[in-house]
């Protein structure tokens, strides 16, 4: 059995997976790799576990069953694009099947270099943002040829924003004294209004900077295409407001290249999530609304600028 180290985070075991259920997996599945240490990353996201395998792969695991079809989707159609993107995408090498205990399918995958993306570790921030916004327009330039429509293996990324429309004016009825909830409600009808008139185009669906890897301060990588699909574009835009300000914010609208319509609709993806997350943070841990709260404040002030 491959030697286990569980990193100081105490991530291991999160939804159900473990190191010891990966050492496993791998004996049974794929034993050309049996016997190198497994581990969990340091910083991992929410739709899937990651474990480093030895010091060149990495395993991924989805931790519930609405994350299932990104492993198909990725393994299928992050190959075809990757040639056309100007920096590094995760190398998928193996696919995995339910066992040992482990109801979905996951994958092996090349280690990228490269640590996420916090702004200490950007030597010039205009000039990440224009390499954000140059990977975008490339993959946007990919052909979307019988490539996965937006929908549900997307959670609806690349669709009209009015998905979520329900969810979105419950949240403004429950947030008032919290956010300026008028200004809010404006936004967010304006991007209802400016409907996506384009032919599709490919989009990540999850640009943010966990996804976003720096080496030697420049973006060296982009990783988890699990929402990617062939759709509206706007979605890949709320880095803007999540990452971005001031002149890096500006360098990015301006090497993005997209038009007002797109952007009052990123504008309503950026308000649905800031305010769902300030919702789910406001009772039990208030501090933590507080970058979500500011994301409302620029995305309104951004409105009142541009829309």
């Amino acid at each position: 059995m491959a030697s286990t180290i569980e990193d100081e985070t105490g991530l291991d075991g999160r939804a159900g997976i473990t190191a010891e259920l990966v050492e496993r997996l791998i004996a049974a599945q794929f034993p050309q790799w049996s016997g190198l240490p497994v581990r969990p990353v340091p910083v991992d996201g929410h739709d899937n576990r990651t474990y480093r395998l030895g010091t060149e792969l990495t395993v991924r695991l989805p931790t519930a069953a609405g994350y299932v079809p990104a492993v198909a989707k990725e393994n299928e159609w992050v190959p075809r694009v990757a040639p056309q993107l100007p920096v590094a995408v995760p190398p998928i090498l193996g696919l995995g099947v339910p066992g040992e205990g482990y109801p979905f399918p996951w994958s092996v995958r090349d280690w990228l270099p490269g640590e996420t993306a916090d702004r200490w570790r950007i030597d010039d921030l205009p000039e990440f943002a224009v390499a954000v916004a140059g990977f975008l327009r490339a993959l946007q330039a990919c052909d979307p040829g019988g490539g996965p429509l937006a929908g549900e293996h997307s959670f609806y990324r690349g669709a009209p924003p009015d998905h979520y429309d329900e969810q979105t004016r419950q949240l403004l009825a429950t947030l008032g004294g919290h956010l300026d909830v008028a200004r809010a409600r404006t936004v967010w009808e304006a991007a209802l209004a400016a409907r996506w008139r384009g032919e599709p185009v490919w989009f990540h669906g999850d640009i943010a900077v966990g996804n976003l890897l720096v080496d030697a301060g420049k973006l060296s990588a982009v990783i988890d295409f699990g929402t990617c699909g062939v759709g509206d574009p706007a979605c890949d835009l709320v880095i803007a407001w999540t990452m971005f300000s001031g002149e890096s914010r500006l360098a990015f609208r301006q090497a993005v290249g997209q038009d007002d319509g797109t952007w009052a609709r990123a504008r309503g993806w950026a308000l649905w999530k800031a305010m769902l997350m300030v919702r789910q943070h406001l009772d039990g841990a208030p501090e933590l609304a507080v970058p979500h709260k500011r994301v409302v404040s620029e995305v309104l002030d951004d409105h009142d600028r541009f829309g």
